[in-house]
């Protein structure tokens, strides 16, 4: 991810995911990165994903329920990185860049639930 943050957060998410794709098919293929790869490569996507889902609401309700799914989408995403990291110590400049857009994301999407809710 660059120094200079990128607003929007359908662009945002799916760089996440391109770079968590990239990360991952640098890796050894070996039985234990294989699938720690797969599982944060498929919850990098659903991020994006599922807020584009969230974006399509019908409501208020259906928006911050779908909210929540893309927050829980980061903080899993945010548990396999920090598994990916403790196994391919080697990568874990880049695997820290990406924890850190992960919590980022994460953040961004609680405080809207917050502010959708009005609770302050």
């Amino acid at each position: 991810m660059s120094e200079r943050k990128v607003f929007d957060l359908e662009q945002r998410t799916t760089e996440l995911a391109k770079q968590v794709i990239m990360l991952c098919r640098q890796l050894p293929r070996n039985p234990v990165l294989d699938p720690i790869a797969n599982q944060v490569v498929r919850s990098a996507g659903s991020i994006g994903a599922n807020y584009r889902e969230a974006n399509d609401a019908l409501g208020r309700k259906d928006f911050v329920y779908r909210l929540r799914i893309v927050r829980k989408e980061a903080k899993e995403t945010l548990h396999w990185l920090n598994l990916l990291k403790a196994a391919q110590i080697d990568k874990a400049q880049v695997i820290d860049v990406l924890i850190k857009e992960s919590f980022e994301l994460k953040n961004i999407f609680s405080k809207m639930i917050i502010n959708v809710q009005g609770i302050n």
